[in-house]
């Protein structure tokens, strides 16, 4: 008996561990509280515990674009926080930290370049 709990509280960690909350598209395009000078979106895919993916800051403000950027990075275990890394085509990086609660995604920057918003709260637009 004691063996059949532990394989069912393995399993049912398992399968809490593997619901990818971050998967989808986000974007602050529908922020209704916040100034709109620029729009960011990120759109990513989850696998496990591996996030992939790209990004985009558009403006009308040509300093704030910053063209298309390449997303990597983990899940940590529990699921609801990630840490991600953003890279240009130069090669300019920028790492950040996402959390995800009640359908919504806290973005927040950790370090590097000046590529992304230091916070900004993200809606889900679609999966």
């Amino acid at each position: 008996m004691k063996k059949f709990l532990f394989l069912a509280i393995l399993i049912s960690l398992k399968s809490y561990s593997q619901h990818n909350r971050f998967s989808g598209t986000w974007s602050n395009e529908n922020c209704k509280n916040c100034k709109k000078e620029y729009i960011f979106t990120i759109t990513i895919a989850q696998s496990n515990y591996a996030i992939y993916g790209t990004a985009e800051v558009t403006s009308e403000h040509k300093e704030l674009n910053s063209g298309i950027l390449e997303v990597s990075g983990h899940v940590y275990p529990l699921g609801d926080r990630a840490v991600i890394k953003l890279k240009d085509k130069d090669g300019i990086s920028s790492s950040a930290v996402l959390i995800t609660n009640e359908g919504v995604l806290q973005f927040t920057k950790r370090g590097g370049g000046d590529l992304v918003p230091k916070e900004i709260i993200l809606n889900k637009l679609y999966e």
